[in-house]
């Protein structure tokens, strides 16, 4: 699979109301994906990483005033990347979308960052016209996945070294059930292994001293291997999860939360003291069913769980100043 083609477990934006757009970086491996909701979507989110980049979360919680938000942003740069979120602020103002304050109309656009500075020129990463960019380039149609937007420097298994890492990517997936849909979008960068959930097998991740064979990062540690010393923050695995249900903010931070259940089935070790993992959760109130809130939880992990293995699996390898990041369709 290249990082042009759909996989045919569906979509995010098979979740009616929203847009996915892409803004990938010619100069290195580096980019921004944004998740337009133009008429507005309910939201929430929830961080579990430690060493979390982000913008406009705390206006997320159930207690605060803002109800609705009107585009995510997922970045590569690191806190750089952040800049991105200005770019699709004045892409939203362009068009009159926003929150009434007065005689202005202001865009809510919260953002999270990973971490892909030494994949490369690290003095190259998303800014205000890349994120601009990336809203002219969305539609409703099912978007790319692999090394483009914000997994282009994405890399997995770095346990042992980035040297051993493997090439991480963006991937996307829906579940339907009832007639509600749920949807993901899933930007990996993790400092763990991608696990296919299914079989537990070993997808992409840290590989042996020759770089011919996957190292089972769990395995290995729990087997007395020394980790390599860790440069802090270097990962993160970044995403949105998106439902056509109707959800209060309360309920929308809660799918957030229990969407990191894909994550935990998907990545190992996962919301690491060096990851910043943080996912969205987005209501577009487009389906006029509910299938409940539990119904609502096992679909949100299973689709961030096949999203993040889809992320990898799209994902063309990369060498960059000596360094090789690997595919995982090249071991």
């Amino acid at each position: 699979m290249t990082d042009h083609e759909h996989a045919p477990g569906g979509a995010i934006t098979d979740v009616a109301g929203l847009e996915v757009g892409h803004f990938t970086d010619t100069r290195r491996p580096t980019g921004c994906t944004v998740v337009l909701a133009r008429e507005g979507a309910v939201a929430g989110v929830d961080v579990r990483g430690a060493a979390p980049g982000t913008r406009e979360t705390d206006l997320l919680a159930p207690t605060n005033w803002v109800e609705q938000v009107h585009a995510v942003l997922l970045s590569g740069g690191s806190a750089f990347g952040l800049d991105a979120a200005g770019g699709v602020m004045r892409w939203l103002d362009e068009r009159g979308i926003g929150v009434a304050g007065g005689t202005v109309r202001v865009p809510i656009v919260p953002a999270a960052v990973l971490f892909d500075l030494l994949v490369g020129d690290g003095r190259i990463r998303p800014d205000a016209a890349a994120g601009h960019a990336a809203c002219e380039a969305a539609s409703s149609q099912p978007p790319a996945e692999g090394s483009v937007g914000a997994g282009t420097g994405g890399a997995g298994g770095k346990v042992f070294g980035l040297e051993r890492a493997m090439k991480g990517g963006i991937g996307t997936a829906s579940v339907k059930v009832g007639g509600v849909t749920v949807g993901a979008l899933i930007a990996c960068n993790a400092l763990g292994d991608v696990i296919d959930p299914d079989s537990g097998a070993v997808v992409a991740g840290a590989r042996t001293p020759a770089g011919d064979a996957l190292m089972d990062t769990r395995r290995s540690l729990l087997a007395g291997v020394p980790p390599k010393a860790l440069l802090s923050a270097a990962n993160t695995t970044i995403g949105v999860v998106a439902t056509d249900a109707v959800l209060t903010k309360a309920q929308a931070n809660r799918l957030a939360q229990v969407a990191h259940d894909g994550l935990a089935r998907s990545i190992n070790p996962v919301h690491t003291v060096s990851d910043g993992d943080c996912l969205f959760a987005l209501a577009t109130g487009k389906a006029a069913a509910h299938p409940g809130m539990l119904v609502l939880a096992t679909m949100a992990a299973e689709a961030v769980a096949r999203a993040t293995v889809r992320a990898v699996l799209a994902a063309r390898g990369v060498v960059v100043d000596g360094l090789r990041l690997p595919g995982a369709g090249e071991l």
